[in-house]
């Protein structure tokens, strides 16, 4: 049976039609003629249309499943039935656990009637007092069987929680009327005597010195030993200290074969080939080694026996002369600009100037730090002034005449490693633990130049080359630095040097007199020799067994260079 599809149209669209019929002239017949439905006065065949087959609705039993192998369908099936498990509704491999009701993972869950503060005040009784009451009885009876645990324990302190145990502050806090004592018994006080003490009793000879260490200590006393300083004596090692025309050893020799006494610088220097003479007399490492001013016909060496050593660097190449003063190891030595003075700084926390010839302490300098580095101003008319770099991050300028500080360069924000005068000795250079390098006018506390980036290391070695224009740093990153010396103090990017292990030392660099080469010591030991235009590594030699912490190319000779090392040796290479 076929029935017309006018029979689904609703009301609705029949009053649409009515009011289009009625209106034709407000609504275009065209726009609308899809929407219209099919009229039965239409040509078109209904039968054609509706081909459908005839389908008879069924009442379908909600959870009643299709049968998977039916290749047709005679109704229209509800969602539920359509998606309906298999087998069901209940699944026959189900399990007793999982079939019995649960409200968690685990199972079920009963609703427990218990306060957050109860549960926790009952267990931290339990876990204290070892009792608890019983959730399973009715508590409101306190007997014996309402606990769980420790019941004896329960009985004994009637049920008390852990909250109800401690006393009041009322109880704790009893004043003391008509001085008497509280109530517990024999309470002295807090500051009441011991049993066994004794009163005015005086301490033994041991507990004494005990005292007046840690008395003096607090007064900032407890330096008795550094108070004072050492001792000054010098031994002469040579036969005669002058001369048949009376002169003495500071005189420059001019049986050398080379003239020494003018500032010459060679034409063209070679590389050192082989060892030709060691100086050895000091015991523990040599710490700095200085050549004498302008000739270079005498070397002084400083060493962590506390001792300084003036040696001969021609002819039988004796040790002159022995300088004892320092109590404890001598860091740095620096000659005044005729050699007939020095200048030594110790980690006795003093500074002390030496007599060349004669040995002679002539004056002390302190300011109770330990001093890094020591510089003689080189102009002429300062020679009377040098100043310390010291490890309270200040350097301190002094007046020999006077022995009284004249100016303080506090900059740095560590212990000051090295000061090199430059830019003809208006300038020094300073470089520090804060790995920065700072330059200053003479006399002028502030710096007027400073550089540090956050790829620097520390350089506790600078050393100026002979033509004055370049800085040469020994970076703690096993790295050679080269900075300008003049005006703007650049890095220069071109000329780094490498190929050496130096972190952790302070190895003393050197250029040679014509500029050719540039030499290091380095931590094994090694003498590392670099051409100064390529920075290519040329020559390595095995110096000494431990660290090389300095390396001097004598600044009138081709290719002689004298290394020092923490073996106590000082080495001549040629």
């Amino acid at each position: 049976m076929t029935a017309p599809l006018v029979s689904y149209r609703s009301d609705s669209d029949s009053d649409n039609d009515t009011k289009s019929q009625v209106h034709p002239e407000k609504v275009d017949p065209d726009a609308l003629a899809h929407l219209q439905p099919l009229k039965s006065g239409r040509t078109m065949s209904l039968a054609v249309l509706n081909s459908a087959p005839e389908v008879a609705v069924k009442a379908v039993e909600t959870g009643v499943h299709l049968d998977p192998s039916l290749k047709e369908v005679t109704y229209n099936p509800t969602y539920e039935t359509m998606f309906a498990p298999e087998f069901g509704p209940v699944n026959p491999y189900t399990s007793q656990q999982m079939a019995a009701p649960r409200n968690m993972l685990s199972g079920y869950a009963e609703p427990a009637h218990v306060n957050n503060f109860m549960f926790e005040q009952q267990r931290r009784t339990f876990s204290t007092f070892g009792y608890a009451l019983d959730p399973s009885v009715d508590t409101s009876q306190n007997s014996s069987n309402s606990y769980i645990g420790a019941v004896d324990e329960a009985e004994k302190k009637k049920g008390l929680t852990v909250f109800e145990v401690g006393p009041k502050k009322t109880d704790k806090r009893k004043k003391v009327q008509g001085g008497e004592a509280n109530d517990i018994d024999n309470y002295l006080g807090p500051w009441a005597k011991y049993v066994d003490e004794k009163d005015g009793a005086k301490p033994s000879e041991d507990e004494q010195k005990e005292l007046d260490e840690i008395t003096a200590k607090r007064q900032k006393k407890g330096r008795n030993e550094e108070e004072a300083p050492a001792e000054e004596k010098t031994i002469l090692h040579v036969k005669d200290a002058y001369d048949y025309q009376g002169r003495s050893y500071l005189h420059v020799p001019q049986d050398v074969g080379i003239n020494l006494r003018t500032a010459d610088i060679p034409d063209k220097c070679y590389l050192p080939k082989k060892q030709i003479h060691v100086w050895s007399g000091h015991t523990k490492g040599v710490s700095a080694i200085r050549l004498f001013p302008v000739s270079g016909h005498l070397l002084l060496s400083c060493s962590m026996d506390c001792k300084i050593k003036l040696w001969e660097v021609y002819n039988e190449r004796r040790c002159v002369r022995t300088f004892i003063g320092h109590s404890k190891a001598v860091r740095d030595i620096c000659f005044n600009n005729t050699g007939t003075q020095y200048m030594s700084a110790a980690y006795d926390r003093y500074l002390k100037l030496w007599d060349t010839e004669t040995g002679q302490c002539i004056s002390r300098f302190t300011n109770r730090k330990v001093p890094y580095c020591v510089k003689f101003n080189p102009d002429e008319d300062k020679q009377n002034l040098f100043v310390a770099g010291m490890s309270d991050k200040k350097i301190v300028q002094w007046d020999v005449r006077t022995g009284e500080v004249v100016q303080e360069y506090d900059r740095h924000l560590g212990a000051v490693n090295t000061i090199t005068f430059v830019d003809e000795n208006r300038r020094f250079v300073s470089t520090s633990d804060d790995k920065s390098l700072r330059v200053w006018e003479w006399d002028i506390p502030v710096d007027f130049k400073y550089i540090a980036e956050p790829s620097m290391h520390s350089m506790p070695a600078v050393t100026l080359s002979p033509n004055g224009k370049w800085l040469a740093c020994q970076s703690m990153d096993n790295q050679i630095l080269i900075f300008g010396a003049q005006n703007r103090f650049r890095l220069n990017k071109k000329k780094i040097f490498k190929g050496h292990m130096v972190a952790g030392y302070a190895c003393q660099v050197d250029f040679s007199p014509d500029m050719s080469y540039v030499v290091s010591g380095d931590a094994d030991g090694k003498l590392n020799i670099w051409d100064w235009k390529t920075t290519k590594l040329y020559h390595r030699i095995k110096a000494h067994d431990k660290v090389c912490i300095s390396a001097l190319w004598h600044p009138h000779e081709t290719s002689k260079v004298i290394t020092c090392g923490w073996d106590g040796q000082i080495k001549l290479w040629d």
